[in-house]
């Protein structure tokens, strides 16, 4: 598939984060024709909404991002929800696409599906050698049910579909929320909101001694974007920068960045999550020349711009 510009795009989660930037993205190809659903207007999670939601937007090409998603401690607290809301939406979703006879849906899943202890970099081989991290395993086990529902669709009706696993996101916009945010959006509120205060301290879950990889919101979807017009394989994609840090290295540098000078503490009461995060990016290159642009530095910079402004508004 070469070009998306005169295709009817349906986009699931279009609102959203990772949604809005893609919509950007979409739209810079010359994308005029997309469809973005309002969760009140169309609950995913029920199939009726689902196949209303195809019959008014009677797309070519669907991108599903739209998720129940949050941090160590939103997946702690609400497993159930969070394993039966995504994987029922990404179901539906995909079964609706089939029965309407869509050219391609693009599913997008998460790094939490790989197993606790996978080797880093982590390789798409590896997704099934092992058990994920216990936090966010129903999470990560819904969205990787959609690959297998995937590649079985593609094998029994020839349904073209693709599965894209990128790192963690980060950038202007993201949830903020103090009690559902993810690490760095947590850690940048945590240490511009002690810095105004004065406070002398602040208090970071786990040990730091935890890695992850940080993938730009606005790479990550020129990213989707790429998949969408030039990938058409069943196998899974990681999406990312290559690259791997440390939490405790992480809130080091948010501080300064910051220009929060007090103590970090950890709460080693608290879990760490899953221990190393680093993707191997080989595929991603090879299959659709995706490279990511952004340093961490760079797109930490911008995300407190960001959060700054929203601060001061």
């Amino acid at each position: 598939m070469a070009s998306l510009k005169k295709k009817r795009l349906l986009v699931t989660g279009g609102h959203g984060f990772l949604g809005s930037f893609l919509i950007k993205a979409l739209q810079g190809r010359g994308c005029r024709d997309i469809f973005i659903p309002r969760s009140r207007e169309y609950d995913l999670v029920r199939m009726d909404h689902v196949l209303k939601l195809h019959r008014d937007a009677r797309p070519d090409i669907v991108f599903h991002l739209a998720a129940r998603v949050g941090g160590i401690g939103a997946n702690r607290d609400n497993p159930g929800r969070f394993f039966y809301d995504n994987l029922m939406m990404g179901a539906q979703v995909m079964e609706a696409g089939r029965r309407a006879g869509i050219q391609k849906c693009v599913l997008i899943g998460t790094v939490c599906s790989y197993p606790k202890f996978t080797p880093v970099p982590f390789r798409e081989r590896d997704l099934w050698n092992g058990y994920p991290e216990e936090t966010n395993a129903p999470y990560g086990l819904a969205k990787k049910m959609l690959l297998v529902q995937s590649q079985a669709y593609r094998q029994q009706y020839g349904f073209h579909s693709i599965f894209l696993l990128p790192a963690n996101l980060y950038g202007p916009g993201d949830n903020f929320d103090a009690g559902t945010s993810h690490v760095i959006p947590a850690l940048i509120k945590k240490c511009v909101d002690a810095r105004r205060r004065g406070l002398k301290s602040i208090t970071v879950w786990g040990t730091g001694r935890a890695t992850r990889e940080f993938l730009f919101v606005e790479d990550a979807a020129e990213g989707i974007a790429l998949a969408a017009e030039k990938y058409d394989k069943p196998e899974p994609v990681n999406l990312g920068t290559g690259g791997e840090i440390s939490i405790r290295e992480l809130a080091r540098l948010i501080a300064e960045l910051t220009g929060f000078k007090g103590k970090i503490v950890w709460d080693k009461s608290k879990p760490d999550g899953q221990p190393k995060r680093g993707l191997d990016t080989t595929r991603a290159r090879k299959e659709f020349g995706f490279r990511a642009k952004t340093t961490l530095i760079s797109g930490l910079r911008k995300t407190i711009d960001w959060y700054e402004q929203q601060v001061l508004a």
